[in-house]
């Protein structure tokens, strides 16, 4: 069974190309990436080839990698056609790219066309009104894909620190995001697989909290509701594990923004049965394919 990394972004090279040809946020200037509300970041461009993003697998001994187009990149707030044109760059590139790695690269779709996606990636912010992803929801359970929710944009305070929009604001927007689709998504959706980046901004921390205010644990434990590890270590994995259990977790790193060998060491420091359960059971089951 595979090694399976569920959060990973990779920039094809139309999406690149389009990116340094725009304008306005978000766009490249060189290795710069310009993003509206947030500090310009140096973006390592060799992280998105092919043969390095494979070799870097191939290093860690991470089979697969499920790769998405990060919504932080702000296309919500963009005209409809802007939005469409960096979708298809990104949709087309990734495909292709596919079709050269097969069974290494399993891609998340950015817009509502899902053909030969395993699922779809939207923001956090998303969630917020749920009528509108209504129809992209519906068709995720038509097709038994997966609903994978990543930060969106954030807009850090004037004078905030370089760390302010990781660390503050999208794990504000995910835990926002988990309490919506508890209170309404997962009664709508109940088939639905859904996964949240980053431990949902630490969900299982506000349990109690929620129990304190009359929510129930059978209100809140979904067995289609997943959280995917990224930036996260051995104390946060350990609260997760006696929350959810070994069977609601699955392994990421957010690789290229960050390294894999962190997440990686904290995973398998649990022993052999966690790290095959969060990094080959869990991912598989989601992706219920034939990798």
């Amino acid at each position: 069974m595979p090694t399976i990394d569920f959060h990973q972004h990779f920039w094809p090279e139309p999406l690149i190309e389009l990116l340094a040809r725009r304008d306005q946020p978000p766009r490249l200037r060189g290795s710069s990436l310009e993003l509206a509300g947030e500090l310009e970041s140096e973006i390592d461009l060799r992280a998105h080839e092919l043969d390095v993003r494979l070799a870097l697998l191939d290093r860690w001994e991470i089979d697969v990698a499920v790769v998405s187009l990060q919504p932080t990149l702000g296309l919500a707030a963009l005209s409809e056609d802007e939005s469409a044109e960096i979708v298809a760059a990104y949709e087309r590139g990734i495909l292709e790219l596919e079709t050269v790695a097969p069974g290494r690269i399993v891609p998340l779709a950015a817009g509502s066309d899902l053909e030969g996606f395993a699922g779809a990636c939207v923001g956090a912010p998303e969630l917020m009104d749920l009528k509108p992803l209504a129809p992209k929801l519906d068709e995720l359970v038509r097709r038994n894909a997966l609903l994978f929710v990543h930060p969106g944009p954030a807009e850090a305070p004037a004078g905030a620190p370089a760390w302010w929009a990781a660390v503050v604001e999208y794990t504000a927007q995910m835990q926002a995001a988990h309490a919506v689709w508890l209170a309404a998504g997962a009664a709508r959706w109940p088939t639905l697989k859904v996964v949240f980046a980053l431990l949902a901004g630490g969900a299982p921390f506000q349990l109690e909290r929620l129990r304190s205010r009359g929510v129930s644990g059978r209100d809140v434990l979904h067995e289609n509701v997943f959280f995917e590890t990224s930036s996260y270590g051995t104390r946060a994995l350990e609260l997760c594990l006696a929350t959810f259990g070994v069977s609601q977790l699955v392994f990421g790193t957010d690789v290229p923004v960050l390294g894999p060998e962190a997440g990686l060491d904290a995973v398998r420091g649990f022993g052999d049965a966690v790290a095959d359960a969060l990094c080959k059971q869990n991912p598989a089951r989601l992706l219920a394919t034939g990798i």
